[in-house]
């Protein structure tokens, strides 16, 4: 694609980045046969490459974002389907993201829109703040239906439908084998999954220690910062980039051999550090080497000797995979969960449609739950139709979006692989006829 930017602005390196990413766009429009948002409501500027022209345009003509434009970029999800399709290497994701941040700095938003923002900015990536949120939202819930009926306060609705009617109990993070025979890992403590889902996190640790792996957890880490950076808060997420750097630096110089993250959504975004923090001198290398060891956790078990399965725990049981779009288009993840499941002995299907998100997409399915609810029922409705005794996935947003949708069970991958192993039956599965017979 032609571009036009004017030297002065191609001296911003965040606008010279969009302007070869945007060069590199040659309009096939094969990206809009897999983009959710236009599958759905066949607008070209709800696809990818229609995006690409709006963000062309404000970026290269420095306009004030338009509400046309910040519509249709605020409909994005950010699942990166495109740039698995795309066959011209147009990392839009790097683009998307600085027109984010380009809008959140130039865009009037209503006072409603950015006290929702700012709001879910301040809870979300910090555990003790959106467990108390969660707690409170029990009182709100009933008010939710009048709520959604005020257009404004929709995304507010939306938050006090998805939280859970029952927390599970809070497990703080222990640390077991600091000096382990095969090597020591630190685990992501991360913000969302801890609250919603901290069996996630004691599964894993019990699976690494069997593995032989020493599992500690940095100390100053907080949330990775992906939520605040697809918001286009761009400041905040490079605050939190450089204390998780700082954080993780000195466990590296004590020794380790990754950084295990068990959510895809913040794997994608540490995995992309390097990127983020190029054009800081004092962090631009650390942030690299720090991209360079976080490994999901089904990247590291695909590439370790498996504990043994217990005999006929498995046996039987099918599994239906979805494959989160942080870990197969983000990380080009595909493979290595499936092939670890199928080796601990169930049997795994995978669902039609499998390339198209689920409309969790970190806070998507609290600022469009319009679009995030059509694509969750069309999510479960394909997943269902494989009749699998349980739902296994790799990030806990879709956990949640999937599992207010379904009947069936959905939990991390790796709680399976740990009670395959040896580990405990998940809470999830407690009541399970399947597993109980374990």
């Amino acid at each position: 694609m032609q571009t036009k930017f004017q030297p002065e602005l191609l001296a911003d390196p965040a606008m010279a980045s969009s302007e070869s990413v945007i060069r590199k766009c040659v309009h096939c429009g094969f990206c809009t046969a897999t983009c959710p948002t236009y599958v759905l409501l066949g607008d070209e500027l709800d696809s990818p490459r229609g995006r690409i022209y709006l963000m062309k345009d404000m970026l290269e003509n420095a306009r004030k974002p338009t509400s046309e434009v910040v519509k249709h970029v605020d409909r994005c999800l950010s699942c990166l389907s495109c740039m698995t399709t795309c066959p011209s290497g147009v990392n839009y994701m790097h683009l998307v993201d600085h027109a984010r941040s380009y809008i959140e700095e130039h865009h009037d938003r209503s006072p409603a829109d950015r006290m929702l923002r700012a709001l879910v900015a301040f809870v979300l990536p910090h555990p003790a703040r959106f467990r108390a949120a969660l707690v409170a939202a029990k009182l709100g819930r009933p008010l939710a239906p009048w709520i959604a009926k005020i257009a404004a306060l929709k995304p507010m609705a939306a938050m006090l439908e998805l939280a859970p009617r029952k927390l599970p109990t809070a497990v703080p993070p222990r640390s077991v084998m600091p000096v382990a025979p095969k090597g020591r890992v630190v685990l992501l403590q991360g913000c969302a999954e801890p609250v919603l889902s901290p069996q996630t996190r004691a599964a894993t640790v019990r699976l690494l220690e069997r593995c032989g792996y020493g599992v500690s957890f940095a100390a100053g880490e907080q949330c990775c910062g992906a939520l605040v950076h697809h918001m286009g808060k761009e400041q905040a997420a490079l605050e939190a980039a450089r204390r998780n750097v700082d954080a993780w630096t000195r466990e590296i110089e004590k020794g380790l051999d990754a950084i295990v993250i068990t959510a895809s959504g913040c794997g994608t975004t540490i995995k992309d550090y390097g990127f983020m923090l190029r054009n800081d001198a004092a962090y631009a290398a650390k942030a690299e080497r720090v991209s360079a060891m976080a490994r999901d956790i089904s990247e590291l078990l695909a590439d370790i000797a498996m504990p043994a399965v217990v005999e006929q725990r498995s046996a039987g049981i099918t599994v239906a995979y979805h494959s989160a779009c942080s870990m197969q288009h983000g990380q080009k993840i595909t493979s290595q969960p499936q092939r670890l499941l199928r080796d601990a002995g169930f049997a795994v299907k995978t669902p039609a449609e499998s390339h198209l998100c689920c409309g969790s997409a970190g806070t998507y399915n609290i600022f469009q739950p319009e679009i995030a609810d059509q694509l969750g029922n069309r999510k479960v409705a394909q997943i269902e139709k494989l009749g699998a005794d349980v739902i296994a996935t790799g990030n806990i947003g879709c956990a949640v979006q999937i599992g207010s949708r379904s009947g069936t069970p959905v939990i991390h991958t790796i709680e399976l692989l740990d009670w395959a192993t040896g580990g405990p039956v998940p809470p999830a599965l407690s009541d399970h006829p399947v597993f109980k017979r374990s």
